[in-house]
């Protein structure tokens, strides 16, 4: 196994993908606790479909797709939070709405320009290899931002995602930071497509939350143990990944399901 590991260090896209994916997976894992929290775990997924009509867009368009993506998706999610608050259009209506209009769009505009072609392809699925180095950069710099905002914030975020009536009760601005959440999960969605592709980003997003839920009860541990799994989980995939040549988004996926379902059984366990 030493080896093995030894070998694929290698190989400096191997490198890349680990810095940037424990970055994404770990800021994807403490934003997660607050959206499954806030039941707005949907959102994920409806803004990896709109990121991945931006990013084909762009790139039908020979523009570089992630600097374009980034405030694209970040608009679209404000503008779904804005939406979703409004009485006649529920949460889940407007991210389908929104979503499958983002898909569409993409899928035509690149059907009558370049094509379902690889790069496409790379979008949908993920892959370490379409990771450029001007992605690596911009995929890290927004990655601590992420950190760094959600550390600043920790406190508000955590009364905010519990009880808004009594946020607003001491003078927080929820919808400031019930925007933040949106935004910073919009950014991680965007840094993240390369490497597990707009189909499977959504994933990581849930699944550690979901899974640190099963043991851990105070918001601080859930936070703790979600980026602990996160991280763990996609350094086990990589590699499995690379053993195996499997997709490595799809791999990390199902590293993590495996995972649930250990904490699943463990919870009843220690309930008993």
């Amino acid at each position: 196994m030493i080896d093995i590991i030894q070998e694929m260090l290698s190989f400096s896209f191997i490198n890349r993908a680990m810095i940037v994916g424990t970055l994404v997976s770990l800021c994807a894992a403490l934003l997660g606790v607050s959206l499954v929290l806030k039941r707005y775990a949907n959102i994920g997924d409806g803004l990896s479909h709109v990121g991945f009509g931006i990013t084909t867009v762009a790139a039908a368009f020979g523009l570089t797709p992630l600097p374009i993506a980034l405030p694209g998706v970040v608009i679209v999610a404000i503008i779904l939070l804005k939406i979703g608050n409004n009485r006649k259009i529920k949460s889940d209506s407007a991210i389908a709405l929104i979503s499958s209009t983002a898909l569409a769009i993409g899928v035509a505009v690149t059907s009558v320009t370049t094509g379902l072609n690889t790069d496409v392809c790379n979008f949908m699925f993920g892959s370490i290899l379409a990771m450029s180095i001007s992605d690596v950069v911009l995929s890290i710099i927004m990655s601590i931002i992420v950190l760094t905002l959600f550390i600043i914030y920790y406190r508000k975020l955590f009364v905010v995602t519990f009880d808004e009536d009594f946020s607003k009760a001491i003078g927080l601005n929820v919808k400031r930071y019930t925007n933040l959440i949106a935004i910073l999960t919009a950014v991680v969605i965007v840094v993240g497509m390369r490497m597990m592709g707009t189909l499977l980003i959504s994933s990581i997003i849930i699944f550690p939350a979901l899974t640190a839920m099963r043991i851990c009860k105070s918001f601080k541990s859930v936070v703790l143990c979600s980026g602990i799994i996160s991280i763990v989980s996609f350094l086990v995939g990589l590699f499995l990944s690379y053993v195996y040549n499997i997709s490595t988004g799809a791999t990390i996926v199902i590293v993590n399901l495996i995972l649930f379902i250990i904490f699943l059984i463990l919870e009843k366990i220690i309930k008993e």
